[in-house]
């Protein structure tokens, strides 16, 4: 322990380190896989057929802050995977059973796959991944926006 160090900031970095070594680890695990078990893999054109479903999912958009500079699926929640906790998420949608949509950037980036983990462990259902992301989206034409169109 370093000087000055209390034992419960000591505790608080252990008990986080689970969940930051988990993230890690699955962001940078290699190639994504295709599916997820109990997961709907979904493709741009049946992400926008659901987000205009009488449902209306919560589209959360798992990858950093900063790539959202160049763009963002309009009406999408940014929460960053290292972010992502059973709190934040309560916090965009409380009812676990309401249908929730993961993506990130492009089918390498596993932002998302580590989000599903964590919302599966906090006992969200009806969960579904973008495989592909906003790279699909945007080569398609689908309804994205950058932050500067958002701010007017």
């Amino acid at each position: 322990m370093q000087p000055g160090t209390t034992g419960m900031d000591l505790f608080r970095s252990l008990k986080l380190f689970p969940c930051l070594m988990l993230a890690i680890c699955s962001a940078h695990a290699g190639a994504m896989p295709d599916e997820i078990p109990g997961v709907e893999t979904l493709t741009a054109e049946a992400g926008v057929e659901k987000a205009n479903s009488k449902l209306k999912p919560v589209i959360i958009d798992a990858g950093i802050n900063r790539d959202r500079k160049s763009g963002y699926i309009e009406e999408s929640s940014s929460l960053s995977d290292i972010n992502t906790n059973c709190d934040t998420l309560n916090k965009l949608v409380a009812n676990k059973l309401k249908p929730r949509v993961f993506d990130c950037n492009d089918a390498n980036c596993g932002r998302s796959v580590v989000a599903i983990k964590i919302a599966r462990s906090c006992g969200y259902k009806s969960l579904s991944r973008d495989r592909c992301g906003f790279e699909e989206w945007r080569k398609k034409r689908y309804q994205t926006v950058t932050q500067d169109q958002a701010r007017r």
